[in-house]
């Protein structure tokens, strides 16, 4: 006979949990200010303040947006190890509220330069680079160890959510009126976050509310912390490579709708909600899904190459968002299994290392991806760059088939079905 499941185990793990629940707004609002400034900024560059030059203009701006979580990568890791986690995200928040109305008061008062535009993403990437992995690491602070992979999946699925939302108002707003009112949105948007994450306490955590003391022990350096995941480091690597062609895609989708599809702002946000609608659904089903995760990954990718290359054979609105709706699915699906099995194999005390050196291997590749495929949109059609994204996918999904095989006996790779489910997509709806 089956043990009865209390009340509050059938409630969300927002819940149930109700500190994760306020934490849980303040990341969707912070996330979606983000995604909001950046799709919003790219789409004001390609249909307005670009120029000629509006593939390497956009290019250019994501690559500056992209060198904080790499650049950073350290500092993130030592200050999320060092200070309570509530004051880090709390504090990243404001700032990137008081930078974002700066920078609104400056557009309402006259016209935001674009120079002025590119550092104002590069302070609000700085906050982010430094928010995200900071929150990641919190979950285990906020949440029962129960519901640390329901946690983790609902994380990652308000993620595309906050894509979503942001993606779709962007280049609304920018088409209704201009940069400044996507800084000002994106203003508010980050103080209500802090203030939210401020008011809240996070009942797990162990961490003094401070520095920590000077003869705490000391903590390991990145590279010692991948160095002991040999397995996990592979699999890193292959999905750093499979970003040069599927981060591509904020670059090509701006780009394929002024030259291919002749169309305006409502168009991108269109295409932005496929992709967040098809990661949002990835992140609910994917710890559904059976099989070894390596395996999954490899066929998801396998999958996602065919569909970013879908429009440059087949063109029109309804192939590009029907792809990357798919495209979309795979990410979420691949999200929601790795960064759980990242959970339980990294120990404790090398998550906030592990988690920042993370964020910098998989965004290493964004800012030369960025500038490359935004200088070839001048010279080549976005149609060439579609197809150009789905065959570069194809060997990395072969190589991350063979690493699944080549798992080391040390550190074998958990398969489906050993012990509790990577991600309860199920819990987190």
């Amino acid at each position: 006979m089956s043990t009865p499941v209390s009340p509050a185990r059938r409630l969300p793990v927002v819940l149930r949990n109700p500190s994760f629940g306020t934490v849980w707004v303040g990341q969707l609002l912070t996330q979606m200010a983000s995604r909001m400034f950046q799709v919003g900024a790219v789409w004001w560059l390609v249909g307005f303040a670009g120029g000629e030059r509006r593939g390497l203009a956009s290019g250019l701006f994501l690559m500056v947006s992209t060198l904080p979580a790499v650049a950073l990568a350290p500092v993130v890791a030592r200050v999320v190890a060092r200070y309570a986690h509530r004051t880090v995200l709390a504090v990243a928040a404001a700032t990137a509220g008081v930078c974002a109305g700066a920078a609104a008061v400056w557009a309402y008062t006259g016209t935001l330069p674009v120079p002025a535009a590119y550092a104002a993403g590069l302070a609000l990437a700085a906050c982010q680079a430094l928010f995200d992995p900071c929150l990641t690491t919190s979950v285990p602070e906020l949440v029962e160890d129960a519901d640390i992979e329901a946690a983790t999946g609902f994380e990652l699925a308000t993620q595309s959510i906050a894509g979503l939302v942001g993606g779709l108002l962007g280049p609304l707003v920018v088409d209704a009126g201009g940069l400044a009112g996507v800084v000002a949105g994106c203003a508010g948007a980050y103080l209500l976050a802090a203030l939210l994450i401020a008011s809240v306490r996070f009942p797990h955590a162990t961490a003094p509310q401070g520095p920590v003391a000077e003869a705490a022990p000391e903590r390991r350096t990145l590279r010692s912390i991948l160095g002991g995941l040999p397995f996990v480091r592979r699999v890193l690597v292959c999905f750093a490579a499979a970003n040069v062609f599927t981060t591509a895609v904020y670059v090509v989708m701006p780009l394929y709708t002024r030259g291919v599809l002749h169309s305006t702002g409502s168009t991108v946000a269109s295409l932005e909600v496929a992709l967040g609608a098809g990661t949002l659904l990835g992140s609910f089903t994917g710890g559904r899904l059976p099989g070894r995760p390596t395996v999954l990954g490899s066929i998801c990718l396998a999958v996602m190459a065919g569909a970013l290359a879908l429009p440059g054979i087949f063109t029109g609105h309804l192939p590009a968002a029907g792809a990357l709706v798919v495209a979309g699915w795979c990410v979420g699906v691949i999200g929601v299994r790795f960064v759980a099995l990242f959970q339980r194999l990294v120990p404790a005390g090398d998550k906030a290392g592990f988690f920042a050196a993370m964020q910098a291997l998989l965004g290493a590749t964004f800012p030369v991806t960025s500038l490359v495929f935004g200088a070839l949109g001048d010279h080549l059609s976005a149609r060439a760059l579609c197809l150009v994204q789905g065959a570069g996918l194809v060997p990395v999904a072969v190589a991350l088939w063979w690493l699944g095989g080549r798992a080391d006996d040390s550190e074998p790779e958990p398969s489906a079905g050993s012990g509790r489910p990577v991600a309860l997509a199920g819990d987190a709806s």
